[in-house]
């Protein structure tokens, strides 16, 4: 049952890059203070992102559709993680954004992690929302990978399918509705999801923190505070364990993790529920970090 009115929709921007132009989307451009980047996930857009600008009106938010995904679907490889990253920052020089505090959701976070690590003036402090940690065992992307390689007939064919996944059609509102509608592309009978095959696999193979990335994630210093949800890809299992965060949180005196309730890997970002849970460490919301200065750019406290 959906738990959402109409969504505002974001005014749509598109920037050069390597290739071409990486499209996305930004609510409440005139707002003062520091801005959010927001990175979606393996599959996803950047309208995965509409109920967290909900939430924070008095926010400049701003969300890319990464290479390979979205209206930046044909944009052509190299598609790492890394290069990913080095979009956002194109990104956010395009649109004049110095600094930003950056939430990354899923492998959005280990986008958010690398654009930390090369490009460590223009982040604040990041959120990773069920994401950006090396996962240890083996995240099930085969029905999302089935699912790009499929054909709608119609629209509604389109909203019927995803109406049907288990860890989103019990949650339904606007916000995923208009989400789904974006991810089309192509002509009935013939309609299938933007995102390219190809660049989901080369991601895919990252998750497990190889290619340097565990090692750049070891050796940030800046605020991070990761909210795991309970809940996973397919409303079960969860893609993180206890156990795993807190191991991370034992190496990293900056790094905070924090336990949502009652959401799982899509609806923590998808629904007003999960939102509210977010909205503490977003712009606006987080404490001051126990190991920081209150001052932006100071160096970290080391215990």
């Amino acid at each position: 049952m959906s738990d959402t009115g109409p969504v505002r929709a974001p005014a749509p921007f598109r920037v050069p890059v390597a290739g071409g132009d990486l499209a996305g989307g930004q609510w409440h451009a005139d707002a003062d203070g520091m801005p959010l980047v927001g990175i979606h996930g393996i599959t996803a857009n950047h309208l995965s992102w509409s109920l967290v600008a909900d939430a924070l009106p008095g926010v400049r938010v701003v969300a890319p559709d990464l290479r390979g995904r979205g209206r930046s679907g044909e944009l052509p490889g190299p598609y790492g993680m890394a290069g990913h990253a080095d979009d956002v920052a194109r990104m956010m020089d395009e649109l004049g954004i110095e600094r930003a505090v950056v939430a990354g959701h899923s492998m959005g976070g280990f986008v958010a992690v690398w654009l930390a690590a090369r490009h460590p003036d223009r982040v604040e402090r990041l959120v990773l929302v069920d994401g950006g940690l090396p996962v240890t065992g083996t995240a099930d992307l085969g029905p999302a990978r089935d699912r790009l390689r499929m054909t709608f007939a119609s629209v509604e064919d389109y909203l019927a399918f995803w109406r049907r996944h288990p860890a989103l059609g019990p949650w339904w509102n606007d916000a995923i509705e208009q989400y789904a509608r974006y991810d089309l592309v192509g002509t009935p009978p013939a309609l299938r999801s933007s995102v390219s095959e190809e660049a989901m696999s080369v991601n895919a193979l990252e998750l497990d923190g190889s290619g340097g990335y565990a090692e750049a994630l070891a050796g940030l210093t800046l605020p991070i505070a990761f909210v795991r949800a309970p809940r996973g890809l397919l409303d079960a299992d969860p893609l993180y364990r206890p156990e795993e965060v807190a191991e991370w949180r034992g190496r990293l005196p900056w790094f905070e993790a924090y336990e949502a309730d009652d959401v799982n890997h899509y609806t923590i970002v998808m629904t007003e529920a999960g939102v509210r849970q977010l909205k503490p460490h977003l712009p606006g919301g987080f404490p001051p970090h126990p190991h920081f200065h209150s001052e932006p750019h100071t160096e970290p406290h080391r215990p």
